[in-house]
């Protein structure tokens, strides 16, 4: 059997798209898993709109995802340029070679006529086709206009009959000839369009399957005639469902960050994107949600593809983010955390050095909790030795208004033998200050959590206060009590 050869092929006129990384991971994931080769081909014949600022904008996004490419236009391979823009000689020759055939003519029709012919019958409500006006020269006639040097497009010659082609996802399906147009294959200005270089580029550097989304169905007919009139074999076709937004609408900017990089930028973990994006639209059969890129690559199959659109839900890639950096080895997770703390001022060296298996610890704690990178690096903040950041309304409710706040002073005196200043022992040592003053140990728990965290929620307040060590317990204590007095 052959391998697969799979692509991706974006269009540089944005940023790597949330709905792009997840045509790319799908491609990626099919030659990973069966050994094949996953080529990256960037798609820049819209001059205008293209620029290389986007291609680095690309090419940075499936590099943080981990998609990386065997063949692209940064590594080489054998069938490249691996860049449209540097591919034109080959459609336009192409193109010609149609032409001569008869499966191809030149077009002398004016574009902006037949858009004001096409916006006329779709205001009365009726289709219109192109009507082959130029089908019907004769040689001399197209001689003697080329001969005037008129500009010219080409057209492909849509034969009688109907196309029948198999997609993956699917399944059979047919298209009647006679709702397809005779498509320009190249403009007037000789630039080639997208269903003549997707084609040439295919066939040229021999890919086995067309993994792309649902959009492009329509594409494929043509496609599919294309391949015909060039004589070459059509791949496989699988298109994927679109990913849509909570309103089931596809999507765009108004549904929030659409872009890979701002994912990154809000504190994302790759292998989070990853395990997220390939469950939109995709099943590896059974209840189980979070997967390594390791075990994504050993289940995925065509097969598994779901011919329904994906909603993008926000919530659940946060919970996949949760459960992968609850996963991870802290040593990863203290590496991707340091850059928020040191933005936020709050990195200490000792951190990295003297102090990292107390700091391992402290994550080990957090992260279960933590939604995003930042989540968890402003949550590190009670446990080092700078200013509290207080929830007002917290204190109101846990200490102040709760009348906690006269057993303090108690709580403060036993915390101060508690030896070792473990979590068992500060519980009971909590536990008996609360019996031995007549209350209920969850008034004195709520008000030392506020107290010492600044918060009305963390993980177990006695794990808590192990880690942020009595030093620092003792002196928020006596804070708390110093702002009940001046209260």
């Amino acid at each position: 059997m052959v391998r697969p050869r799979v692509r991706f092929a974006p269009s540089p006129t944005g940023f790597l798209h949330v709905g792009g990384a997840h045509t790319a991971l799908f491609n990626w994931l099919l030659a990973r898993q069966t050994g094949g080769t996953f080529i990256l081909r960037i798609e820049d014949t819209d001059v205008e709109r293209s620029s290389e600022d986007m291609v680095e904008g690309i090419l940075d996004g499936l590099r943080w995802l981990g998609l990386y490419w065997d063949e692209g236009p940064d590594k080489g391979g054998p069938f490249g340029p691996y860049r449209q823009s540097e591919r034109l000689d080959r459609y336009r020759a192409a193109a010609g070679r149609l032409v001569a055939e008869r499966k191809a003519y030149f077009c002398f029709c004016d574009p902006e006529a037949l858009k004001q012919q096409r916006e006329a019958a779709q205001a009365r409500g009726e289709a219109w086709t192109y009507d082959r006006t130029c089908a019907k020269l004769d040689a001399d006639a197209i001689a003697e206009r080329i001969g005037r040097n008129e500009p010219r497009a080409v057209r492909f010659l849509v034969p009688d009959g109907r196309t029948t082609f198999s997609d993956a996802v699917h399944g059979p399906i047919e298209v009647d000839h006679r709702n397809l147009e005779d498509f320009v294959l190249l403009r007037r200005d000789g630039h080639p369009t997208y269903q003549l270089t997707v084609v040439i580029d295919d066939v040229e550097m021999r890919i086995t399957h067309v993994i792309r989304g649902d959009d492009h169905i329509s594409n494929t007919p043509k496609q599919v005639l294309l391949y015909g009139a060039l004589g070459a074999e059509c791949p496989v076709f699988a298109h994927v469902p679109l990913i849509l937004g909570p309103d089931k609408k596809r999507l765009s900017k108004r549904h929030g960050a659409t872009s890979v990089t701002e994912y990154r930028r809000a504190g994302y973990l790759a292998d989070a994107m990853v395990n997220f994006l390939a469950l939109l639209g995709w099943s590896p059969g059974g209840d189980r949600e979070v997967f390594t890129r390791e075990e994504l690559t050993v289940s995925f199959s065509l097969d598994g593809i779901s011919g329904a659109s994906a909603v993008f839900n926000p919530e659940k890639l946060d919970w996949f983010n949760t459960q992968h950096l609850v996963r991870m080895p802290l040593d990863e997770v203290a590496s991707l955390v340091e850059p928020w703390l040191r933005d936020a001022g709050l990195w200490d060296e000792a951190l990295g050095g003297a102090r990292r298996d107390w700091f391992l610890r402290v994550l080990d704690l957090l992260r279960p909790r933590a939604r995003r990178l930042p989540d968890l690096a402003a949550s590190v903040r009670p446990f080092l030795r700078v200013a509290l950041e207080r929830d007002a309304a917290a204190f109101e409710k846990h200490v102040l208004s709760s009348g906690a706040g006269e057993h303090l002073a108690a709580l403060e005196e036993g915390f101060h033998s508690v030896e070792p200043f473990t979590a068992e022992p500060l519980e009971q040592a909590l536990r008996e200050v609360a019996a031995s003053r007549g209350v209920k140990a969850g008034l004195l728990i709520h008000a030392t959590r506020v107290a010492v965290t600044g918060q009305a929620v963390s993980p177990g307040l006695f794990e808590v206060l192990e880690l942020v060590g009595r030093n620092l317990v003792m002196s928020r204590l006596a804070e708390a009590r110093s702002a009940l007095a001046s209260s």
